[in-house]
């Protein structure tokens, strides 16, 4: 009986102290701060996913409208949409990433360049599954090729290589690697990828006429 009313009254004043040190905290005003901050941190992402997905709609009719001038416009705008996204999340890749194709939609392929490179720096790229790390790795290739032949080819195996290992079934990277070796004379190598492109795409008769091209029996 008197083990129980003990432990009665320690649940009391520990009901009593909790109580007093909420008052206390309240009255510094540290409850209602971290709730504004929690409200506030909501409202950012909301904010910040609300411009990412206005520029990539914008994106979306950059690249499906015929109009060059309406098509310049529209990826511009996108990029400004991905700039507010960034504001608020730098550490977003896929705002980077969006930023990066608008940019390459108007033809600034060193501005891309550079925003490709910040979505997929050590700590952007968390952000991403390794499927989506694969396919900006692939995409970042492709612009590097535009910029320049020699360095822009060695630099784009680097990354082909890296995406064929994070999404092995993107054939396009595996066709786009095989080019790449053969501009560097690495035979080998280039029917080695042209081989990964076949096996997950056996009927694609580019993938064989590659293997033919370059002296193999396997179509």
């Amino acid at each position: 009986m008197a083990m129980s009313i003990m432990v009665s009254d320690l649940l009391i004043q520990a009901a009593f102290i909790s109580t007093m040190l909420f008052m206390f905290l309240w009255m510094l005003n540290i409850p209602q701060n971290l709730f504004n901050k929690i409200r506030y941190r909501d409202k950012s992402s909301y904010a910040a996913k609300r411009h990412f997905v206005l520029g990539a709609n914008l994106l979306s009719k950059s690249r499906s409208t015929k109009d060059r001038t309406a098509a310049a416009k529209l990826a511009k705008s996108a990029a400004e949409h991905a700039d507010k996204s960034i504001a608020i999340n730098p550490k977003d890749a896929a705002a980077h990433i969006l930023k990066a194709l608008a940019l390459d939609q108007q033809g600034f392929t060193t501005s891309a360049l550079e925003a490709f490179d910040a979505a997929l720096s050590p700590l952007t790229a968390k952000s991403l599954s390794d499927g989506e790390r694969g396919d900006a790795l692939f995409k970042r290739a492709e612009i590097k090729m535009k910029v320049s032949k020699g360095e822009g080819v060695e630099s784009a195996v680097a990354d082909l290589v890296e995406s064929v290992r994070l999404r092995s079934d993107n054939t396009a990277t595996r066709r786009l690697l095989g080019e790449c070796y053969e501009k560097k004379e690495m035979k080998e190598e280039a029917l080695e990828a042209y081989r990964g492109w076949v096996k997950i795409e056996p009927e694609s008769a580019v993938a064989q006429a590659a293997l033919v091209r370059l002296g193999s029996t396997e179509t």
